[in-house]
């Protein structure tokens, strides 16, 4: 599917996510594509499809670290391995929650802007 490596997929997210920030940020400033509902309703929807995978994705992150961990093959620089596995799988389980919670907010926002129009 690709050539790059997972880290730089994630850079690539983040990048596009910076340049929608700065797409939108000007909505009176004639962007042809970014001045109706309609073009609301895309960008949530879009941004709702990557809520929805995100949980995926960081299941992955948490699969790998545990494959490497049951190998033995895991040390800390601090040598805190214990506390820094714990605050990992911690940290992924709130994120992986934090984003099912995102994709249902943006759900219900793509379903709110769904019947709203631009009024000439």
């Amino acid at each position: 599917m690709t050539d790059k490596t997972p880290a730089q997929l994630a850079d690539d997210a983040y990048e596009a996510l910076r340049a929608l920030n700065h797409a939108t940020i000007g909505w009176n400033r004639g962007h042809e594509d970014w001045q109706f509902p309609g073009d609301a309703y895309s960008v949530v929807g879009n941004l709702s499809q990557t809520a929805m995978v995100l949980p995926q994705a960081l299941e992955q992150i948490e699969a790998l670290v545990k494959h490497l961990e049951s190998g033995e093959n895991l040390r800390s620089d601090r040598n805190t391995l214990d506390t820094d596995l714990a605050a990992t799988y911690e940290g992924l389980a709130e994120a992986k929650a934090a984003a099912q919670t995102l994709f249902e907010a943006l759900n219900r926002a793509h379903s709110g802007l769904s019947p709203i129009a631009y009024k000439d």
